[in-house]
């Protein structure tokens, strides 16, 4: 992210009429590989590569904000891995983590990883330390700390479906489970923030909180998200959940986040009547059907019409309801930014009125 960008980001946060509407898309390995022409696997293990792709991505589309921006992650095998979760790297498909706890009991055995050593981490902050003098020859910077929520990292541990199934019938094991996980993503957060002081704020991914209802939603998720949010000293703090979200809306303040990025499914005016005039809103296009399958004619029409939804633009930044699929072609993140341009003015030349005649 560029100076100017975060700069923007900061007067959208501080609620100024921002012009035009600003636009920003979360990219990471499900787009940027097949964007760049190059297979997830090598995109992922080859820092040259990351970087290049990184570095072309920023300067094809100066008018958007990456976000994170230079994401040095693997999949959803980043986090995971410090477990010690076994890692699937197809290639040419997204990386995973297989489930490791085949048993509420093996809780009570887990460790908090060591963010420094553990897993893909060290590859992270290695991978970013390479590639920092290119990264700001660019004019960019590392701003934002990123990791996966405590619900995304605690079910690649022990299974979707046995974590929300242990909110009823295990909810000791499941609190002691996301008290170690988010113990580590507060390291995690704090150790990117050390090894690079251009960190200005934390980008946080979990969708698994959207399938928890109003009173399991405060009892599992919100004490642990406010613990995350206060791991750094930074302006911004934006959350992905492009599952079910007007829970997460209404509680967005309480956990400590100021931007909200969701799914496609809820209306721009929905989500702000739920979340409240402080939150930046980052939405709100249809991410499949319309960014990547549309047409650019479409994707403007879909743009203007989410735009056009709300009559206050302040604290919006125009992206897609989640993170930017696999497909989405230049000319269609072209036609998103194109939407919030107004058209020139159309001039016409007014013939000279006839000799004689009142002007």
């Amino acid at each position: 992210m560029t100076d100017t960008q975060w700069e923007t980001l900061l007067n959208v946060l501080a609620g100024r009429r921002v012009d035009p509407l600003p636009v920003g898309l979360i990219v990471d390995c499900p787009w940027l590989p097949g964007w760049a022409g190059s297979t997830i696997f090598d995109y992922l293990a080859d820092d040259r590569l990351w970087l290049e792709t990184n570095l072309k991505a920023a300067e094809r589309f100066p008018d958007v904000m990456l976000l994170p921006g230079f994401w040095a992650e693997y999949g959803m095998c980043t986090e995971p891995a410090a477990f010690g979760a076994r890692c699937i790297w197809p290639e040419n498909d997204f990386p995973f983590a297989a489930k490791m706890l085949h048993d509420y009991a093996d809780i009570a055995r887990m460790a908090k990883p060591n963010c420094r050593t553990d897993g893909m981490c060290p590859f992270v902050i290695r991978r970013l330390h390479r590639s920092r003098a290119a990264i700001e020859a660019a004019g960019h910077a590392v701003r934002l700390a990123t990791s996966r929520g405590p619900w995304n990292i605690a079910t690649y541990l022990i299974g979707h479906t046995e974590a929300l199934v242990g909110v009823k019938l295990y909810p000791e094991e499941i609190h002691q489970l996301l008290d170690v996980v988010t113990g580590f993503i507060c390291d995690w957060i704090a150790y990117q923030a050390e090894q690079f002081p251009t960190i200005g704020g934390m980008l946080i991914l979990d969708d698994l909180i959207g399938f928890l209802g109003e009173s399991d939603f405060r009892e599992f998720a919100l004490p642990y998200f406010q613990r995350i949010s206060g791991a750094l000293d930074g302006p911004v703090r934006i959350l992905h959940n492009d599952c079910h979200g007007l829970i997460t809306a209404r509680h967005f303040t309480e956990m400590g986040f100021n931007v909200f990025n969701f799914s496609f499914e809820h209306s721009l005016s929905e989500m702000r009547e739920a979340a409240g005039d402080s939150v930046v809103l980052l939405g709100n296009v249809p991410p499949r059907d319309v960014l990547a399958r549309g047409t650019p004619e479409e994707v403007r029409r879909a743009a203007r019409e989410a735009a056009g939804s709300i009559g206050d633009h302040r604290r919006l930044i125009l992206s897609v309801g989640g993170g930017t699929p696999p497909g989405v072609s230049s000319e269609n993140i072209d036609a998103l930014c194109s939407a919030v341009v107004p058209p020139p003015p159309v001039f016409r030349r007014i013939p000279n009125p006839p000799k004689g005649a009142e002007t």
